[in-house]
């Protein structure tokens, strides 16, 4: 990774988050990991804790694997802020880290299972369990921690991590969480070789004695219950230490209940610390998120659903359009990102057109936004950059809209379509008339890049 890369993923971590509560702080990590082969690697990763100087207990948070490998370089520690957040506040100093070959962290990735047929999962969670030691390792020489008290929670491939960690544990690993724990699932209910990864856990069962806590919601469709119980057996019968909970059924996929089900899984994990020792605080840390409105367009039940759009970690975008429909999106490596497949999620469901309503914490137009006074004339031109899509023609041009007064916007496409609106009474107006003057010109998504003179990447 390149000292520039660095720097600037690093502003990103910091600046980009949803405001915190007071009592809890977020910063971003770069992990300076040594690996036994003599390779060495620096690992992206997020840390929220509370305030004060600590020393606080550590809790990992080890991410999934996606089944597309063209997703691991989009992925970000945002994503995990409102799981981070609930570990945070009881009082754990928690790092999210992204592990080799994903996101901002040095590569390649190191968990092949290998093919289909002949999949190595142990090796394959005893790499992962490597990198997420590596963190541990770095971690408990810093002023924040307790090194003496570690906590590994993983979700999916996380989870396999985690459980592979605990049967070859660091010092002071105390307990382990996994979420829907497992890999090798390359289509709903079909994982590659199912007794081959009921084998690696019993093979880490012979050498756990971690005590840890296993959540499987029963309509997950990576790992079913029958699996998941074969898993659990496997792994006590070889003489692991596992409490299993089958949660019940949460939306259509229940392997996400993670990140989908937080209100109804922190009792369990409450229950989990208290039977080991590990209740930090008698309450958990209050947190206060923005107070954002709904948008109006929203449909009542939708509007239940929108504080976890409130919640969600930084470059975060939310569109909506006429007729209600809507889709966010969060915790990506830009916000240009997220507001572009915001809107074109949006726009798979509905024919009416979609808006983004709020950038972050930002609304971005709407009612507040309808009785904003027009930009005052310049007589000085602001230097702007053209966005980067542009042609070399559509450079030329972009100097009439830095020139242009009142309320603008531009907007572009990824093939270097572009349009702008100026001239109106609002933010919201300017930004509608440039993504409908862009779409006039390309098949792709359009996503606006400037309001007024503000760049918004």
């Amino acid at each position: 990774m390149t000292l520039h890369r660095l720097f600037a993923l690093l502003f990103m971590l910091l600046c980009c988050g949803p405001a915190l509560a007071e009592g809890l702080t977020q910063a971003a990590l770069s992990i300076p990991a040594h690996f036994p082969d003599g390779s060495t690697a620096t690992l992206e990763a997020m840390l929220l804790r509370p305030d004060g100087p600590g020393p606080y207990p550590v809790a990992i948070l080890s991410h999934g694997t996606p089944r597309d490998a063209a997703e691991r370089a989009q992925m970000t520690p945002l994503r995990y802020l409102p799981e981070a957040r609930e570990f945070a506040r009881r009082g754990w100093a928690v790092v999210a880290v992204m592990r080799r070959g994903y996101g901002g962290s040095d590569g390649p990735y190191s968990e092949t299972t290998g093919s289909c047929n002949n999949p190595d999962y142990l090796r394959s969670a005893r790499q992962s369990a490597e990198d997420l030691r590596q963190a541990i390792r770095y971690v408990s020489g810093q002023p924040f921690a307790d090194a003496s008290r570690i906590l590994a929670v993983g979700v999916s491939a996380g989870g396999l991590a985690s459980i592979a960690l605990s049967a070859d544990p660091p010092p002071g690993l105390k307990a382990v969480i996994s979420f829907a724990g497992g890999r090798g699932s390359v289509a709903d209910n079909q994982v590659c070789q199912e007794d081959r990864l009921i084998g690696a856990f019993g093979t880490m069962g012979r050498t756990s004695r971690v005590p840890s806590l296993w959540i499987y919601a029963e309509n997950d469709l990576f790992f079913g219950p029958d699996l998941a119980r074969r898993l659990w057996q496997a792994f006590t019968q070889a003489g692991g230490r596992a409490e299993f909970i089958a949660a019940p059924p949460d939306g259509k996929d229940g392997h996400f209940f993670f990140s989908a089900a937080i209100a109804q899984w922190t009792p369990m994990v409450d229950g989990f610390l208290a039977k080991n020792g590990l209740v930090l605080r008698d309450m958990p840390i209050a947190v206060s998120l923005p107070q954002l409105p709904p948008p109006a367009e929203l449909s009542a039940a939708n509007r239940a659903k929108f504080p976890a759009y409130v919640a969600a970690g930084g470059n975060k975008a939310f569109a909506v359009s006429p007729d209600g429909a809507y889709s966010w999106k969060s915790g990506l490596r830009s916000l240009d990102e997220a507001q572009r497949t915001a809107l074109e999620s949006c726009a798979t469901h509905t024919q009416k057109g979609c808006r983004i309503a709020y950038l972050n914490d930002r609304p971005a137009g709407g009612a507040s936004d309808q009785t904003a006074a027009a930009a005052p004339p310049r007589n000085t031109r602001v230097r702007l950059e053209p966005p980067p899509e542009l042609s070399a023609a559509g450079r030329e041009k972009f100097d009439a809209y830095v020139s242009a007064t009142g309320r603008k916007a531009f907007a572009v496409s990824q093939d270097g379509a572009f349009g702008w609106k100026s001239g109106v009474p609002s933010e919201d107006a300017a930004r509608r008339g440039a993504l409908d003057n862009c779409a006039k010109y390309t098949r792709h998504t359009c996503y606006v890049v400037i309001v007024d003179d503000r760049p918004l990447r």
